[in-house]
């Protein structure tokens, strides 16, 4: 018996080592930075059994064996797409601004595609404008209405967006709503949402929680693209969620949500359509491409005509391309840079950039939120602030609610927003959407925004800074090491 029981100890001891050499062989061969790597490898020596589990379940950027399948098939006809979609030369254009060139070059290089012209847009920071603005395109749909969102929440003017939905797919426009599981969690118990399916909308729970698949794919992906498209010739993206803020968090203690929505008419919407019917086809199946911009869409009025390239990431997409992004568009400063973000987690290479771009000279400001709704990433953001402001980088803490706008404008030209924020999540893990736009006159509209942000804002005193308490110093230490897990 004792003999027994010692052999079955050896097998579990056995399994137990084999377990730990197949996880850190995984680890090391995973395309990933060093500091992630070492990050898990001792995460997983310090407490081997919690360690391997997080790390099957989170380690790995995993859609799961029939999502990675589709998302195979489902390329073969947008590359497909892509190219038919290039005989229609009227809508690119290969002429950018010097401070542009380079970001717009890469997006060519890496998605193959180019920026496309021929596009009113509309900055709208008012959550009540853009409640409204979507109800009045809803109302005159006559098509199609695709629309992908990170949180649903029910009450106030979200529940007129619904009965709007609810009214144009009974006068049979074809309605179709993407929600996360996740951050739509509530909505998905809502009575409404059965009320909205028997009215003819389609809506599909993305990146489906269960314990049933938890070690099948990685479950804290998720789907975090804002984004409506109305009859595609009308397009939304930016920050805001489906939510209203007067109802929204109330509770949290970090005041209203600020936000940032782009309203577009033009071909970008076709772009940005075929963003959306991938997204679609790997969670249903079913196939929605939309057909190719005609010259009727297309305004080449000088005050209309932005040029926009449309830069999505996430699985299956363009492997890293945000960060690089982000990195061409820090480099290409010359005179001034300015950033805001709720969460700012940036990766080595992201605040080394920033921090260089302030020691040639560029005017470097960051605009975050002074109190933020994630305690975690909070104190993971303050780790950095010490190295910034010793490179001369001034930083500003919104002080009038949750500041959730993204955005970056370099030198009052090139302009990113949308719904990356400046952490790990958003460079390498989550479906996210960014706008690239090469226009002055779009860099002097959100300049004035974060201007509005700045006024806002308590500029970070560097001398009142270091001498900020020592415990707080170990739980930024503390944090910053799990930076790379974030």
């Amino acid at each position: 018996m004792n003999i027994l029981c010692t052999f079955i100890s050896w097998i579990f001891i056995l399994i137990y080592l084999l377990l730990i050499v197949f996880v850190t062989i995984r680890i090391l061969m995973q395309h990933r930075t060093i500091n992630s790597i070492l990050a898990w490898l001792l995460v997983i020596c310090i407490s081997p059994i919690i360690g391997v589990i997080i790390y099957l379940t989170l380690g790995e950027l995993n859609l799961g064996k029939k999502r990675s399948k589709c998302t195979r098939n489902t390329w073969i006809s947008i590359i497909k797409w892509l190219n038919e979609l290039k005989e229609s030369r009227y809508i690119f254009t290969n002429k950018h601004s010097n401070i542009s060139k380079a970001l717009f070059n890469l997006c060519r290089k890496r998605q193959s595609i180019r920026g496309v012209i021929g596009n009113k847009v509309q900055l709208i920071t008012n959550t009540s404008d853009v409640m409204n603005a979507i109800i009045h395109d809803i109302n005159f749909a006559r098509k199609n209405i695709e629309m992908a969102f990170y949180i649903w929440q029910s009450s106030g003017l979200t529940d007129k967006v619904a009965e709007s939905l609810i009214a144009a797919s009974r006068r049979g426009v074809k309605c179709r709503l993407m929600l996360d599981s996740v951050g739509s969690i509530a909505f998905f118990n809502d009575p409404l949402v059965n009320i909205m399916r028997n009215a003819g909308i389609d809506i599909v729970e993305a990146l489906q929680v269960s314990l049933l698949c938890i070690f099948l794919r990685r479950m804290d992906l998720r789907q975090h693209r804002k984004v409506i498209l109305i009859d595609n010739k009308i397009a939304y993206t930016g920050s805001m969620n489906m939510v209203d803020p007067h109802f929204f968090k109330k509770d949290s203690g970090v005041g209203p949500w600020i936000d940032l929505v782009v309203r577009m008419e033009g071909p970008v919407s076709t772009i940005i359509g075929m963003v959306y019917a991938c997204d679609w086809e790997i969670e249903t199946g079913k196939r929605i491409l939309p057909s190719p911009p005609n010259k009727k869409m297309i305004s080449l009025k000088k005050e209309n005509n932005y040029t926009i390239q449309v830069i999505p990431s996430g699985p299956g997409f363009s492997e890293d391309i945000i960060h690089q992004v982000l990195l061409t568009a820090v480099y290409s400063a010359h005179t001034q840079l300015i950033m805001t973000t709720p969460y700012f987690i940036p990766s080595d290479e992201l605040l080394h950039a920033i921090c260089t771009a302030a020691y040639r000279g560029v005017e470097v400001k960051i605009i975050l939120p002074r109190y933020n709704d994630s305690v975690l990433v909070g104190w993971a953001s303050r780790a950095f602030f010490t190295e910034l402001l010793k490179a001369g980088v001034k930083i500003y803490q919104f002080e009038k609610g949750l500041l959730h706008t993204k955005s970056i404008l370099v030198d009052k030209q090139l302009c990113l927003v949308g719904t990356v924020n400046l952490d790990m999540r958003s460079f390498w893990l989550n479906f996210e959407l960014t706008l690239a736009i090469d226009d002055a006159r779009f860099g002097s509209d959100l300049a004035r925004i974060q201007d509005d942000y700045i006024a806002s804002s308590y500029l970070l005193d560097d001398a009142i800074w270091i001498k900020r308490a020592w415990w707080q110093r170990i739980i930024e230490k503390l944090f910053h090491f799990l930076n790379p897990l974030l």
